[in-house]
């Protein structure tokens, strides 16, 4: 069906129930995972203390008398695994109860584990003390991590953690809400089961089902008559603040598609239908759509708002360029430059080069509450004129070169007078270099963003670029603010920011900069705070 013939309706699915209290201590019942009456492979509440039918590697594995009876490993010393089922199961989810205790180190987790063909050879969600839930896989070496978003975990609380497996699709939630997906054919069949790294952790209300949570795979489809299965909603109001709400070039503000019609669209084809067309457009991408990886990049047209529905949609192997193509002898914004974009709610995964490409004076783009990580090239760069754009709440993750801004020190003619970017609350997630790295920008305003761990660089300063760095939040990054990076040297102010964690650096800053509120007007949090409100509400899912 064409995307333009698609009639929009609101969609709300129910979210699965957060706890259990279950009256059995074990039950497997025979019907077949995947026929059309719901079966429950498994439930275990340890309330009749007896764990003989699981097996177990590593920790301190006993039932206590919390809460009528857990199932606790006590030992923060090495990974712990805990196995029940069969190895012939195939498609279920698994679903536990979940206190994490105590971790030993950075990075630790506690989670639920499914088809587990050995006790090094699983599927794997779970809760970390650096504040994310994670999706990965064990192949008898260290966990590879799959998917990750961000959480509150706090030791002694409990949650709920549901893991599925069904075909090759992999769907994590946390406390009856989806927040995470992937595809992978490493396993097709194993035992369910609870483990921690390095940690501590009590376990309870076991539940094993062959039927997917609402409207997850293997749902039947409804039929004319039925309501839709609901599925979260298009947000398409948003507004920005920064560079991308300022009145410049003929543009007043940041408004995308605002005005124009609304589609949903589910396949490449209709995704690229879509950001192609002409004039006002708003466009609510449902689940993960995988790309052409020819061409490696993909255009958006002037004045398109693109919002991904719930916590996991967006594209995979392909990238966007929001831009005209590259002509170097361009030295001034042409009356065609593409202009007006809006990226909210996305995941951008594999991309075969970048994941978001702004460059040939593109202007007035809002890129906002998205998840970006595992490209090839930069996840989102900024470069040749392009300005009057904001880079919010977005989480970037697993990916060494980050973000750049200008992409060479001699493009001085396109770029001096431009580059005009605020970054804030952006999560730079582990990601070693070009968070960003900055060339001719002036000002570009970074401001409560939290760095965690870059192992390079945080801001790098260069090429007579004017960077303003206040109040943000850097956590074990051993050289945060610099304009002595590399090449030519930049100006940079870094005021009201915290350094923590594992050998914190302190800023190598010089020179004077334009002030952001010459542009605009707005609030700082404090920073002290920046962490906690980051990485509790940037990337998906949170608008």
């Amino acid at each position: 069906m064409s995307i333009f013939g698609r009639v929009l309706l609101p969609r709300h699915r129910p979210l699965l129930a957060g706890g259990l209290a279950l009256a059995t201590v074990t039950a497997v019942v025979a019907s077949a995972a995947g026929t059309a009456n719901a079966a429950t492979l498994l439930t275990e509440d340890f309330e009749g203390g007896t764990t003989a039918a699981w097996s177990r590697s590593g920790g301190s594995w006993s039932v206590t008398a919390e809460d009528s009876g857990v199932y606790r490993q006590a030992s923060t010393g090495s990974d712990a695994r805990a196995q029940s089922g069969a190895t012939s199961w195939t498609d279920y989810g698994v679903e536990a109860r979940v206190r994490p205790l105590a971790f030993s180190g950075v990075d630790r987790s506690v989670g639920v584990v499914a088809r587990a063909q050995s006790m090094s050879s699983y599927y794997h969600l779970g809760l970390t003390n650096t504040g994310r839930v994670q999706l990965g896989k064990r192949l008898g070496g260290n966990p590879q991590v799959l998917a990750t978003s961000a959480a509150t975990v706090t030791t002694g609380t409990w949650y709920t953690l549901r893991l599925e497996a069904f075909g090759s699709s992999l769907r994590g939630f946390l406390d009856g809400v989806q927040v995470l997906s992937a595809t992978d054919t490493s396993l097709a069949s194993g035992r369910v089961g609870l483990y921690t790294s390095y940690a501590s952790a009590s376990f309870d209300d076991v539940v094993v089902e062959d039927t997917p949570a609402s409207g997850g795979p293997g749902t039947p489809t409804p039929s004319p008559t039925t309501s839709p299965p609901p599925a979260g909603t298009c947000d398409t109001s948003g507004r920005p603040t920064g560079f991308a709400s300022v009145t410049a070039w003929g543009q007043s503000g940041t408004t995308g598609g605002a005005g124009g019609p609304t589609v949903e669209v589910d396949t490449a084809t209709e995704f690229l239908a879509a950001i192609g067309q002409p004039g006002p457009l708003n466009i609510c991408v449902r689940g993960m759509i995988a790309l052409p990886s020819t061409p490696q990049m993909h255009d958006v047209t002037s004045d398109k708002t693109i919002v991904g529905i719930g916590a996991n949609s967006g594209i995979t192997g392909g990238g966007l360029t929001i831009g005209l193509p590259v002509d170097a002898t361009v030295t001034s914004p042409p009356p065609n430059a593409v202009h007006n974009v809006i990226i909210r709610n996305m995941v951008f995964r594999g991309a075969t080069d970048d994941s978001i490409n702004i460059q040939m004076f593109s202007h007035h783009i809002w890129v906002d509450h998205s998840d970006l990580s595992q490209g090839y090239d930069g996840l989102l760069d900024i470069k040749r004129g392009s300005s009057y754009v904001t880079v919010s709440w977005n989480h970037f993750h697993h990916h060494t070169k980050n973000m750049l801004l200008g992409h060479d020190d001699r493009n001085g003619a396109q770029d001096i007078g431009r580059l005009k970017v605020t970054y804030h609350h952006n999560w730079l997630d582990g990601t070693p270099q070009r968070n960003p790295r900055i060339r001719f920008g002036e000002p570009v305003h970074i401001y409560n963003n939290y760095f965690y761990r870059n192992s390079d660089a945080g801001v790098a300063c260069q090429a007579d670029a004017g960077c303003l760095v206040e109040g943000n939040y850097f956590d074990s990054v051993e050289e945060p603010v610099t304009n002595r990076y590399a090449g030519p040297a930049g100006r940079c102010v870094a005021r009201n920011n915290v350094f923590t964690g594992t050998e914190p650096g302190q800023p190598v800053c010089s020179g004077s900069v334009q002030e952001a509120r010459d542009y605009y007007g707005y609030t700082l949090d404090d920073p002290a705070t920046v962490k906690a409100v980051v990485t509790a509400g940037a990337g998906v899912g949170r608008i």
